[in-house]
């Protein structure tokens, strides 16, 4: 039995490389589920086995006893539900209808950790073509995930979290190469870096993220935590409304050992699921977010009756959702231990009416704590540059500290990037809070008031660079060095002409 140790970059190339399967044949925001959940099942049946082959070396020929064993596993895997039982049978007729079988048996077997995860995707779809072309594609699909290179017991890839790491690359990939449609559901990792780390998360803290997308952004805060403390005391919370896109956080989840959750299925602004008791919403230590940009249809008909009380600072426009978002992050933060982070377009910081007086509001109530540039082409699917608001709900003072990282990145072909150096010179001036020339300001209450609750970063963080002063004196001196260059080039250019035999 092979057991060396394998590279993450090995991990990563072999499961991107086994979407080759799907390219040029089904579009990649319909095939990422497909190839994510194989690597789901993947990882369940080569940890089973692995469990299943160490329990047989130690306890040698006694099912019943290993069948014990095994129900102390953080999951049950159904023999017939196994990824081997499927590629067993990969060369007959009926592998869609097999492998949807295989993961209702799952679902069935974990319903605590797993229920309604699979309902949004189906492998026996018409999606993958007829019959036919589908059960070829599949079979392709298994074959691919039988190889040597996908072997994913933990005996060989060691105890790095390699599988959580390859679905967040898997994840990130998709997104970057599948337009605004598939960046919808992910935050590039430097930013979600970023929002952590200006969080300091904390033992025992409960963090929510009301737009979770596929749970990258919530999975970081509690990275940080067992990285800075080894402890695992926290809580992971999230809403999500697209029904695929919550399977994928439930299984990224699952692959990253984060039992302690709760993920809900819905629409966070028009039904919000993250209840304490009956009636209100939950609050949390930490609220982060990295929302829709201006959504149309966000729910605005409802807005004025909600029932929880959200938008009493006033009602965003129907037409764009961002302070909808805003607000519902602002009444879910704890009254003590409270703070936010979210992600918002440039628009935020100054349009008018509705968001202006709401916007105002959030200033006067000592809310705002800070508003950081960034540069531009950071998100997938678009070019815009963005911000990121942090709120407080204690804060040490009443100023607002303004950043403006926008020139700070590395320059990729269609993306950019935050370097670690650009991260820590943001964390290093949000934390030190002082004014820093052509990057950071700290603002008064008064001098915001004097802009009209304008938050444009210009406004208060001046980077104008002058120019040098032209020595005119200078200029027309080389002026007339050049003028003599010039009339003896002219002088020997007749001189040729004239040799020609040109007059």
């Amino acid at each position: 039995m092979n057991s060396t140790a394998i590279s993450q970059d090995a991990i990563n190339n072999a499961v991107w490389t086994a979407c080759d399967t799907f390219r040029g044949t089904v579009d990649p925001s319909i095939y990422k589920d497909y190839v994510l959940t194989m690597l789901f099942l993947k990882y369940m049946s080569d940890v089973w086995q692995d469990h299943y082959e160490a329990y047989r070396a130690q306890y040698g020929d006694h099912p019943e006893l290993i069948e014990e064993m095994l129900k102390n596993e953080r999951f049950v895997l159904p023999p017939s539900a196994s990824f081997y039982a499927l590629h067993g049978k990969r060369h007959e007729a009926g592998n869609g209808e097999r492998i949807d079988k295989a993961l209702s048996a799952i679902e069935d077997a974990n319903i605590g950790k797993l229920r309604d995860v699979f309902q949004d995707i189906s492998f026996n779809s018409n999606k993958l073509g007829d019959e036919q072309q589908k059960n070829d594609i599949l079979k392709h699909l298994l074959e691919d995930f039988s190889k040597p290179e996908l072997d994913l017991r933990p005996s060989r890839v060691g105890t790095l979290d390699v599988i959580g790491n390859a679905y967040e690359f898997l994840i990130k990939n998709f997104a970057s190469t599948s337009g605004k449609k598939a960046g919808e559901f992910y935050t590039p990792p430097e930013v979600s870096t970023l929002m952590a780390r200006l969080m300091a998360p904390q033992e025992g803290d409960e963090i929510c993220d009301p737009s979770c997308g596929s749970g990258s952004l919530l999975m970081k805060c509690g990275r940080l935590i067992r990285e800075q403390t080894g402890s695992r005391k926290y809580a992971l919370y999230g809403q999500e409304a697209i029904g695929s896109t919550w399977a994928l956080a439930k299984m990224n989840m699952f692959l990253h050992g984060e039992d302690n959750h709760r993920l809900e299925w819905g629409d966070t602004l028009r039904n919000p699921k993250l209840l304490d008791g009956v009636s209100g919403l939950k609050h949390f230590d930490i609220v982060v977010a990295n929302p829709p940009f201006s959504l149309e249809k966000w729910g605005h008909e409802g807005a004025e009756n909600d029932k929880f009380s959200r938008f009493r600072r006033g009602v965003p426009p129907r037409t764009k959702g961002d302070y909808a978002f805003i607000l519902h992050m602002v009444e879910t933060m704890k009254p003590a231990t409270g703070r936010m982070a979210v992600v918002v377009p440039h628009g935020v910081l100054f349009r008018g009416a509705a968001e202006g007086r709401i916007r105002q509001k959030l200033i006067e109530e000592n809310l705002l704590d800070a508003v950081i540039g960034l540069p531009e082409k950071l998100f997938y699917g678009t070019g815009i540059p963005a911000a990121v608001l942090v709120l407080r709900k204690r804060k040490a003072d009443d100023s607002v500290l303004f950043i403006d990282a926008s020139r700070d990145y590395e320059d990729g072909k269609n993306q950019n990037y935050l370097r670690e150096t650009d991260l820590q010179r943001i964390l290093d001036t949000y934390l030190a809070r002082i004014e820093v020339t052509k990057y950071a300001h700290l603002a008064t209450p008064a001098e915001i008031a004097g802009n009209d609750y304008n938050l444009n970063i210009p406004r208060y963080v001046d980077t104008f660079e002058e120019e040098e002063e032209i020595d005119l004196a200078a200029v027309r001196r080389e002026r007339e060095v050049l003028k003599k260059e010039l009339a003896v080039l002219e002088e020997k250019m007749a001189g040729y002409l004239k040799e020609l035999g040109y007059e």
